[in-house]
């Protein structure tokens, strides 16, 4: 069993807000003989937790996604670990030789110029100079500085302080590599390589601490999670999804909309009141992975009793095209009859489709199909990122709709045209479109 690396128990950080610069111990005893009220209630409420009781035992290989809202304490956690702060309460020992790559600026002489600053971090971490003069070439060509590597990095721009900042701390073979989310500085080409290059590094066996605001990046790279929220450990597992999911659920009620005075309403009646949208895990949310299932509350009041009703409920991309429907006569179960206020649920899978936003339209009906209460955009779902997808911003209209994974493999014949390989290396495809039956 792979032994822990980075250990950390009841790790916790105060701070103080607000407060002027420091004067002295004179200017705080003139504070307090002024008003010894005032100043003690000023140093009470001046303090707050930037991190509360957190533990963490990561080990030897793993690849740890640390996720939460700005200002959950992913930073705090990290200067902790790098011993940039020192914790309030608690303790933590890292063991091996560390790269962190915490902010543009953390590390780098400014008056040095980049071939300085990468001998210098090199020599940091316990490396020689041979060992740097093997890796320099690549760390350069990898931030693609060339031209620039002998100028003072204070000239650089922050893209290309990260570039060669990011080369440097992942290049240098360390045991465990820290990286915040200032790679979201550089740009996308550049974070896809980036991101490469953190997969190359945990393939051979080391340690990584990931902090990122990208879901896909997170899915695709960690092999564990910890969520915090307000600086206090909300999930933490090796179930990467299901961090994402709390990572992602929305802080208001988007998931419970009030369709009583919908503005998407087209018709008359007034009969579908309010919709809930829960998870798989049976929790509030409106923010789903692609092929997960949800479930819909939908509540309704009808002026007087109906039989067969007919419900039905479309998904709508952004550009306006319908994806897919549901309903009680569309592949669903029928509904005998309602009266009074009641809740109709439904339970379907989403298919895998390209995340965005979607909207759900509603429509109710009586047995031959005659609207009683039709409502565009009711509510909304998120469809997120998963490990499907490579870290891609958007989607233009020629991606389509539907993720589908394949696999693509080319091999060079022996008359010099090329073909495809199935996985035992015959000539033949894994699968054939089915024949014409005339």
């Amino acid at each position: 069993m792979p032994t822990a690396v980075i250990h950390g128990e009841g790790l916790g950080k105060e701070y103080r807000r607000g407060l002027p610069v420091d004067g002295g111990l004179r200017h705080s005893l003139e504070g307090f003989l002024r008003s010894p009220i005032a100043s003690l209630r000023r140093k009470t409420e001046e303090t707050f937790w930037a991190l509360k009781d957190v533990s963490l035992e990561v080990r030897e290989g793993d690849i740890l996604g640390l996720i939460g809202r700005n200002g959950a304490g992913k930073t705090t956690l990290l200067k902790i670990l790098t011993r940039i702060t020192r914790p309030t309460t608690g303790w933590a020992e890292i063991r091996g030789r560390v790269s962190s790559l915490l902010e543009v600026g953390t590390g780098f002489h400014p008056e040095l110029t980049g071939r300085e600053n990468t001998y210098l971090n090199g020599s940091i971490l316990g490396m020689s100079k041979r060992e740097i003069d093997r890796k320099f070439d690549e760390i350069v060509a990898f931030a693609e500085i060339e031209k620039f590597i002998d100028t003072p990095v204070k000239h650089y721009s922050s893209g290309m302080y990260v570039r060669l900042a990011f080369a440097v701390a992942a290049h240098l073979e360390p045991e465990i590599l820290l990286v915040d989310e200032v790679l979201a500085v550089g740009d996308v080409q550049f974070q896809k390589k980036c991101m490469g290059k953190m997969k190359e590094v945990g393939s051979h066996g080391r340690t990584i601490l990931f902090v990122s605001h990208n879901v896909n990046a997170v899915a695709s790279l960690c092999r564990s999670a910890m969520v915090l929220e307000n600086g206090k450990v909300a999930h933490y597992s090796q179930n990467v999804q299901e961090a994402l999911r709390l990572y992602m659920s929305p802080p208001t009620s988007a998931h419970t909309v009030n369709l009583s005075n919908h503005p998407g309403r087209t018709s008359d009646g007034a009969i579908l009141e309010r919709i809930e949208i829960y998870d798989e895990n049976s929790r509030p949310s409106h923010s789903l992975l692609p092929g997960a299932k949800v479930t819909l509350h939908l509540k309704v009041r009808p002026p007087a009793r109906i039989s067969t009703p007919k419900v039905a409920m479309g998904i709508t991309n952004e550009r306006g095209e319908r994806i897919f429907a549901i309903g009680t006569h569309i592949g669903g179960t029928e509904i005998p009859s309602i009266e009074g206020p009641t809740t109709i649920r439904v339970r379907f899978q989403i298919p895998p489709l390209v995340p965005g936003q979607y909207s759900l339209d509603i429509g109710f009906y009586d047995r031959s199909g005659i609207p009683l209460d039709e409502i565009y955009g009711a509510a909304a779902i998120e469809v997120l990122k998963d490990e499907y997808l490579s870290m891609i911003e958007s989607h233009g209209q020629h991606t389509g709709h539907i993720m589908v994974r394949s696999e693509w493999t080319c091999a060079q014949d022996t008359d010099g045209n090329s073909s495809e390989l199935n996985s035992s290396g015959g000539s033949e495809p894994d699968f054939h479109p089915p024949r014409s039956s005339s």
